[in-house]
């Protein structure tokens, strides 16, 4: 049911009655801090349209949000002023400080006009984040590990990461190429994007294709042709830092900005300013070691000559005093067979009387072994000779036994023996004759 005691209104009347309140209560501006979201510009009126948002800091949870417009007028003034100061593109995702004005439309609702914005606080915003990076990077050991690389002293292969489009990928290419002293280099382009958002996964994923050949290559470069400070944002990224600062093969940047240094130039092994100096260092340590090579080889030379020419000199000299040093030698060598010659009747009656009582001695011991030996064989000749004696049919007969013989043989079996033929019978002191008459069993 309807209350009558209330007054009642059209939704507009509400509306306008807000706005109203909200103009008088809020009539000033406000410096707010808040981070960008959602940031879009109309291409026809040139209006800036946004979010800001709060988060908070512990959960990053969203807190706050309230929409946000800059008129094309005002935004023409701020965005080239912001990113100026900042280096920084003004999009979302920042940490800004903004005055506004609270405006409320019966038709579009609660917004914030943005009238001024100060570039100083996004940028200590972005330093704050950029000393943290580093602070991690740091924490983590392996800020300085990529410097640590010992860099080849002739880095001639090359692999490059840079946009194939670019002007300071020629420039490079043409500073090698023409470059003074004739030093061959081979180099090797793996494209990536050098500015807008993909950038960081685009070099990334370069660095992980050369991570795959890596043994072919002496250095990476990573180079661009100059370009806007606010491209060089996502070079200040943790996760590119860190691949860089941990890529096993030396890296060198000239990412083509002289006053700024990001944080991918301060983990590469040597940060150089533009490509065409990334090339000329290059050139100069190929340089540098044909100048050491060239100092070797003066060295050597001189070296070589010095030795000859103190040889020479000692040969000279050698030459000189060898007449004398060889008449002098002689003269010591006649010396000395004098004396041997004066030594010499004397050493060789020494020598044939210590030879002679030599053979006397070898005499001696040879008629000793030879009796000796005659001795051992005589006795060996006796113990035969009783072995004959014992085993004759003498020695046999004497101890009593007898010997039958048939026909002038030895009789061994009674099969042998024939009827009627006569025997004889050999005893020690004779023999007997017999005839056989065999007995019938």
């Amino acid at each position: 049911m309807v209350n009558d005691k209330l007054p009642s209104c059209s939704l507009s009347e509400l509306l306008a009655q807000v706005r109203l309140v909200l103009a008088d209560s809020f009539a000033d501006s406000y410096w707010v801090r808040a981070e960008t979201s959602d940031v879009r510009v109309n291409a026809s009126s040139g209006h800036c349209y946004l979010e800001f948002v709060e988060k908070n800091s512990s959960t990053n949870q969203l807190i706050a949000k309230a929409r946000g417009s800059i008129w094309a007028k005002t935004f023409r003034m701020l965005k080239p002023y912001f990113e100026m100061e900042t280096g920084q593109l003004f999009t979302s995702g920042l940490k800004v400080l903004v005055r506004v004005q609270v405006e409320f439309h019966e038709l579009y609702g609660f917004s914030l006009n943005v009238l001024d914005i100060d570039p100083a606080y996004t940028v200590g915003d972005m330093v704050k984040k950029r000393q943290e990076i580093i602070r991690q990077l740091k924490a983590e050991g392996i800020f300085t590990l990529n410097k640590e690389l010992l860099l080849a002293p002739l880095p001639q292969r090359i692999a490059i990461i840079t946009s194939p489009t670019a002007a300071g990928y020629e420039d490079f290419l043409h500073q090698l190429r023409e470059n003074r002293g004739g030093f061959p280099f081979y180099t090797h382009l793996f494209p990536a994007l050098m500015q807008g958002d993909r950038t960081e996964e685009s070099i990334i994923a370069a660095l992980e294709r050369i991570d795959q050949h890596r043994e072919l290559f002496d250095v990476v470069v990573i180079i661009r042709g100059g370009g806007a400070t606010s491209d060089l944002h996502s070079f200040d990224s943790y996760l590119l830092a860190s691949h860089c600062a941990q890529f096993p093969v030396p890296i060198l940047t000239g990412i083509g900005h002289e006053r700024d240094d990001t944080i991918v130039d301060l983990v590469a092994h040597t940060r150089l300013k533009t490509p065409t100096a990334v090339a000329e260092f290059l050139i100069a340590c190929m340089e540098r070691e044909a100048v050491r090579v060239d100092e070797l080889q003066q060295t050597f030379v001189s070296d070589t000559r010095r030795i000859l020419t103190t040889q020479k000199s000692l040969l000279q000299t050698l030459a000189a005093r060898l007449p004398a040093a060889a008449l002098n030698r002689i003269g010591r060598e006649r010396s000395s067979l004098h004396v041997m010659a004066g030594k010499l009747p004397l050493q060789a009656s020494q020598l044939l009387l210590q030879r002679r009582n030599e053979l006397d001695l070898c005499r001696q011991r040879m008629r000793v072994a030879i009796e000796s030996r005659l001795a051992k064989e005589m006795r060996a000749l006796e113990l035969h000779a009783q072995f004959v004696c014992l085993a004759s049919p003498d020695y046999i007969l004497k101890r009593g036994y007898t010997l039958t013989l048939q026909g002038g043989y030895i009789v061994k079996s009674k099969a042998e023996l024939l009827p009627g033929n006569p025997l004889t019978t050999r005893f020690t002191d004779g023999e007997v004759e017999s005839t056989i008459h065999l007995k019938n069993d």
